[in-house]
């Protein structure tokens, strides 16, 4: 490379909301540092960011910074509701973003000399090695779930797996290093609870997990402060690892450093943000509103809506509730019809919207508890604004996140596999109410250490860093291959 040439690093994530999320702020601090950017997203995405977002604009300050789009290998009209990702690691559908990712890169006019790529592209990983480039895996979920992710051969192999029916969900997981003193049946990645230890799709997610030391390096979106038990776990395998988060909070120092100003002026989101919601919020006390969303991807049954509206009414706190367009399962449309039914019988007590500016809702003074899936950007978010959290999770690394916020860092409670009414208003009333100044310490303690972490001299502060000049020293040397056409 040209010593006078900044590095020209590639983003490659998953082409889902907690996946880009991340990412883009990652790009974000890279570019920061003069780095030349370009975003790889798939067609769909990146319509929809180009739809919902001024990232366009917002990106234009960096020069060279741009915002490139793929195939996911669906069809355009394709819904993409539900678990459709899967369908990317079919083979035939795989080998076709695999070759028009090699043909880009061949491709295009400044050469990359760095890739960092979502951890579940494997065959990203297959391209960079004949190209010759560097890379790195991101890891977007828990470092917690990525190290069971990492262990369920083992679980296998011990007998562990598979879960033999509801009265082993509350036995204790010993072959997981680092956790056996706290992790359940119950508490491993919703794919664990498959019934065949053939399962495709655990199958799939343990290929790409044990895939990962073959990487140059690994990025985690955590701080040494919040999971350095399981990093050191984690540099058993990969020794090379970049704990760098939260992301969002090292990117608001960053640019407040740079420009006087953070991030949420900014939306990456693939949905329309209802920022109404945020007078509302204006108009409550302080720290008297749950805040409710179950992210991007989660779906809900009519009867799960009800039992957490219900809930909610009779905790009689207020309560700020984001559902998404058809993300409420009923036959002939009543998933949707309940939706206005209920939020009209509640004006006064709740607000609803279909999406809403997450950070700037658990940054505000009214929100005093989350009700959360516990997926890790949504966790982060609700660490770093120092809001306790009622965790609900959906699948994926979601029942972990949930069991080590409630146990090890007991900032919440945990209600995974549980969803009546009763419950709801037990667990609103305890994170609201009765033991209301004691969650809201510890997660202002654990708000204070994190928020450090990304400060001067912080541990995330440094390892973004050393990820910056590790990228400027393999950028530097040539690269080997010979690229053929």
């Amino acid at each position: 490379m040209d010593k006078d040439r900044c590095p020209h690093v590639l983003f490659f994530p998953v082409p889902s909301q907690g996946h880009v999320n991340p990412m883009i702020k990652l790009a974000e601090l890279l570019a920061l540092t003069g780095f030349r950017i370009t975003f790889l997203n798939s067609h769909h995405n990146h319509e929809r960011l180009l739809k919902f977002t001024n990232m366009t604009a917002h990106f234009a300050r960096y020069p060279g910074f741009e915002l490139r789009a793929i195939t996911d290998g669906l069809p355009l009209d394709h819904p993409r509701s539900g678990a459709w990702f899967l369908k990317m690691y079919e083979e035939a559908t795989e080998m076709k973003i695999k070759q028009s990712l090699r043909d880009m890169l061949v491709n295009m006019s400044t050469p990359v000399d760095y890739m960092i790529v979502d951890g579940f592209l494997g065959f990203a990983l297959d391209v960079a090695r004949e190209l010759g480039i560097p890379i790195v895996y991101f890891r977007t979920s828990s470092p917690c779930s990525f190290w069971a992710y990492y262990f369920i051969p083992d679980m296998i192999q011990a007998g562990e797996l598979p879960i033999k029916g509801s009265e082993d969900m509350d036995r204790f997981i010993t072959t997981v290093p680092g956790m056996e003193t706290y992790l359940r049946c119950r508490d491993l990645p919703s794919l664990c609870r498959a019934t065949d230890k053939e399962d495709a799709y655990m199958k799939l997610i343990v290929k790409h997990t044990r895939k990962s030391p073959q990487a140059d390096a690994l990025i985690l979106n955590t701080a040494e402060e919040l999971d350095g038990a399981i990093l050191s776990q984690i540099r058993t395998k990969c020794p090379n690892v970049y704990a760098i988060g939260p992301i969002n909070a090292q990117l608001n120092n960053r640019l407040n450093a740079k420009h006087g100003e953070s991030h949420d002026h900014f939306s990456n989101t693939l949905w329309e943000e209802d920022r109404s919601c945020i007078s509302w919020l204006d108009k409550q006390r302080n720290r008297s509103v749950v805040y409710v969303s179950f992210g991007s991807i989660m779906s809900m049954k009519r009867e799960e809506l009800i039992e957490i509206w219900y809930g909610l009414v009779n905790s009689k706190s207020k309560f700020l509730f984001v559902v998404r367009p058809n993300s409420v399962i009923g036959k002939d449309g009543e998933g949707e019809d309940v939706v206005k039914e209920l939020f009209d019988k509640t004006k006064d007590q709740g607000y609803i919207v279909d999406w809403a500016p997450q950070e700037a809702v658990l940054n505000h003074a009214a929100v005093g508890g989350f009700l959360t899936h516990s997926g890790w950007n949504s966790t982060l978010e609700s660490i770093i604004a120092g809001v306790p959290m009622i965790c609900w999770p959906y699948f994926s690394d979601q029942q972990l996140n949930s069991r080590v916020v409630s146990e090890v860092w007991e900032i919440g409670l945990d209600m995974k596999d549980v969803c009546n009414r009763k419950m709801v208003e037990e667990m609103v009333n305890d994170v609201m109410v009765d033991r209301k100044e004691k969650f809201a310490k510890s997660a202002a303690e654990m708000a204070k250490l994190i928020n450090e972490s990304v400060n001067v001299g912080g541990s995330s502060y440094s390892n973004l860093d050393r990820l910056i000049e590790d990228i400027r020293g393999m950028s530097s040397k040539t690269r080997p291959k010979t690229i053929v056409l």
